[in-house]
Formats: C-alpha cells, sequence, structure tokens
C-alpha cells in the first residue's frame, strides 16, 4: 500500500525530511503528501506517538502517500546507521541560524522534532546546523508539517537558484519532482 524503500544515499533528491518521533499521525500524513508533490523522501525515527499505519495518517496523506518514499527507522540509533550522505539541519525553536540566512546545499536533510517536546539535546548534538524559522515575539512554534513545508520550500528555491546560475551541479524541487536544471519547530 505504501511504498517503503531503504534509506536513499539522495542520488536523486536534492533535500530529505526527516520526522524524529512524531506524536500526530495528521500531521505526518501532511508531510508524507509534501514529499510526494515535491519529490522528496521522509524518512521516519520511530517510535512514533500513534500506531505508524496507512489507517493512522491516510486521511491527511489521501491517495498521495503511494506516490511518497517512505523510510522507517525503528530508533535514532537506526536512523544514524542508515542516515542518507549530506548534513543534517535540524529545524528547532533553538536555532542558531535563521532559515532565511542558511545556505542549504544537495544532500541535506531537514530534521524535525517531535511536536511535543522538539528534538532532545542528544540529537541537537548530531545535527550538522541548526535553524529556525523567524516568528513574531511570543509564537512558541509552528505546526510541525507547516515548518516542514515552509523549510522545503526555501531550500528547493536555494538549490535551483544555485543551479540557474551555474554555481554547481545542484537539482531543484518543483511540483513534477527533482530536475536536473531548474525546494520543529
Amino acid at each position: 500500500m505504501q511504498n517503503q524503500t531503504p534509506a536513499r544515499k539522495h542520488d536523486d533528491a536534492p533535500i530529505g525530511l526527516a520526522l524524529y518521533q512524531p506524536d500526530i499521525a495528521l500531521n505526518v500524513g501532511a508531510v508524507l503528501r509534501l514529499g510526494a508533490c515535491l519529490g522528496v523522501p521522509v524518512h521516519v525515527i520511530e517510535p512514533c506517538g500513534f500506531a505508524f499505519s496507512p489507517a493512522a495518517w491516510r486521511r491527511s496523506a489521501m491517495d498521495y502517500a503511494d506516490l511518497a518514499q517512505i523510510c522507517r527507522h525503528d530508533s535514532w540509533d537506526a536512523f544514524l546507521a542508515e542516515r542518507p550522505d549530506g548534513r543534517l539541519v535540524a529545524l528547532t525553536t533553538e536555532g542558531a541560524d535563521s532559515l532565511w540566512d542558511f545556505a542549504f546545499a544537495p544532500g541535506d536533510t531537514l530534521l524535525i522534532g517531535r511536536e511535543s517536546a522538539g528534538l532532545p539535546d542528544a540529537v541537537h548534538r548530531e545535527a550538522d546546523a541548526r535553524v529556525v524559522i523567524p516568528m513574531q515575539p511570543g509564537a512558541r512554534s509552528l505546526n510541525m508539517a507547516m515548518a516542514a513545508a515552509i523549510a522545503v520550500a526555501e531550500a528547493g528555491r536555494q538549490i535551483a537558484a544555485s543551479a540557474a546560475a551555474g554555481q554547481d551541479d545542484a537539482v531543484g524541487v518543483h511540483p513534477g519532482g527533482v530536475v536536473g536544471d531548474a525546494p520543529t519547530v
């Protein structure tokens, strides 16, 4: 029913998403739909706060889940062992760099924490970078799926702009998937 394949090494996707022990099935479904529409693999790092199954997230993923590349990992340690090449970029309210100022690169994996608790300190330490989405004073956090969409769009925009400027062999993300010439909180 779902496309569960081993973790890719970003051979044809410019970026990836990793969800650290997500709590809410509907948010996971929304992220799976995002991944399917933009050609971004989604790593789900268990345990989840719900029984991970199509029945749990189908309502928000709809039939897009069948198009998503879902890479399940039994634990944080399993994810680290199977981790895609490239940088691990944590989206966090404790980020050191603004999303708008951070320079994304092909191969980056955007890591998003649990809705209820974010990322634990040990996970923060494993990240190559910590990025925050700037918000208005007094705002605590964004919905995890919304943060993923904002970050994927910005990363893809930067990567596509670099490729268009001929700065490197980067590829971009767009609704048709990956192209070669052109993608919590």
